[in-house]
């Protein structure tokens, strides 16, 4: 089943790659490996903001995290000429937690973003991760998550 179906199944409609907001690309391909620039943790509301630990509890941390992996899916397709099908396999992910000092669950936040990819991708969405805390993330959101792709 190609990944367009599997996804529209799911009932998940990949929104247009956001524009970088500072002096970097979304994404940068080297062969069959793209490099994704981190994507915050935002949906059609608008950014999604919050601290672990403090104003956001580890559900709505994953939330946000599959925002992110929504947002990586999007920058992917548009690398690959509006071909998501063209997406291999996702390689690894780093995923950053703006959360309190004495917060322990970052792995149960980015789970949000891994678990959508394996239900979406199959075992092409299963991938190596870091999960880590971060002081603050850009613009106050909850969640950012890099990733690291193989692709036709």
């Amino acid at each position: 089943m190609s990944i367009a179906k599997r996804l529209s199944d799911l009932g998940v409609t990949l929104p247009e790659a956001v524009a970088p907001l500072a002096n970097y690309v979304p994404y940068v391909q080297t062969g069959s490996t793209l490099y994704v620039s981190g994507q915050i943790s935002a949906n059609a509301e608008g950014m999604i903001k919050g601290k672990l630990g403090e104003t956001m509890d580890v559900e709505a941390g994953a939330a946000a995290a599959k925002a992110c992996a929504i947002s990586l899916l999007s920058q992917v397709k548009a690398a690959c000429g509006g071909d998501i099908d063209r997406l291999v396999r996702v390689v690894k992910l780093v995923g950053f937690v703006n959360s309190t000092s004495d917060f322990t669950d970052q792995p149960k936040v980015i789970n949000g973003a891994s678990d959508f990819l394996a239900e979406a991708l199959g075992d092409a969405g299963r991938h190596a991760r870091s999960a880590v805390s971060a002081a603050s993330l850009p613009f106050g959101v909850a969640v950012e998550i890099e990733g690291i792709f193989e692709i036709r």
